[in-house]
């Protein structure tokens, strides 16, 4: 149940189901990858706008929740999202972090801006001999 994932960056990464569901556990499930994305994006653009605003952050996490349907029910997309920022630093301003959040979620996280547009999803095969 183990991919590796061939990116064009050369930064691949092993995606894997856990032991419960026939894999071993070598990375993160493909939902966690995808929501880990989501953070990862956003914390990008929020800690950049920041530096941009000179604020200081001296630590910074992200927290993220969500639903999905029970198990054994399918499919199981996820449901709802909530990207929870944390953040610690020198004298920080909630005005310059709330529009950081605000400019990251709105305009700039790619992901963010992909799950919101429900692109069309096309699913084919190929077999090679």
């Amino acid at each position: 149940m183990a991919f590796e994932a061939d990116v064009p960056s050369g930064n691949g990464f092993t995606m894997d189901a856990t032991v419960e569901s026939g894999g071993q556990n070598l990375g993160p499930s493909p939902v966690e990858a995808l929501l880990s994305s989501v953070a990862a994006c956003s914390a990008m653009d929020v800690v950049s706008i920041l530096e941009k605003k000179r604020q200081v952050v001296t630590d910074y996490h992200i927290e993220v929740e969500w639903t999905r349907p029970p198990q054994g029910q399918f499919p199981r997309p996820v449901l709802s999202i909530v990207v929870r920022h944390v953040l610690k630093g020198e004298n920080l301003d909630p005005r310059a972090v709330a529009k950081a959040v605000e400019l990251s979620d709105k305009k700039y996280c790619s992901v963010i801006a992909t799950l919101r547009k429900c692109p069309p999803v096309v699913s084919e095969f190929r077999i090679d001999s």
